[in-house]
């Protein structure tokens, strides 16, 4: 149970600090810590067509999304957990196919977002079968 508080903490911090470099693009001298070069680029994705959706930085839904996370934990809904950590995966497949396919870049932040969905859902898997006695 403590992975899924954990991963949402990390999720949460990584997704301020996406804001963060998002906010400071602006500025056309900064360069972040996670552009390596070229093709390992965060600012690359982050200001991509595909950084915002409905007009809202992927980052601001990630910080609510992690904060929801972690309010479910404590109420203990481990059904609604399980169910919007199985759509988050469906939205990170969705972005790590136009990362890595269509925009041709590797972003350090996103794939460590992705990897922590993809852990969340595993560990709320196993908590809502424990949670329910079944599957």
């Amino acid at each position: 149970m403590l992975e899924i508080i954990i991963l949402s903490a990390l999720g949460f911090l990584i997704s301020v600090y996406a804001f963060y470099v998002e906010r400071k693009l602006k500025d056309k001298s900064y360069k972040a810590a996670c552009d390596i070069s070229e093709k390992v680029s965060c600012s690359k994705a982050f200001s991509s067509n595909y950084g915002k959706l409905f007009l809202i930085p992927n980052s601001v839904i990630g910080i609510f999304f992690y904060l929801i996370f972690i309010i479910l934990f404590y109420l203990n809904r481990i059904d609604i957990l399980f169910f919007l950590s199985f759509l988050s995966l469906i939205f990170t497949i969705f972005l790590a196919y136009i990362s890595y396919f269509k925009i041709k870049n590797f972003c350090l932040v996103c794939s460590a977002i992705y990897l922590i969905n993809l852990l969340i859902l595993i560990f709320s898997y196993s908590e809502f079968r424990k949670f329910f006695g079944f599957l």
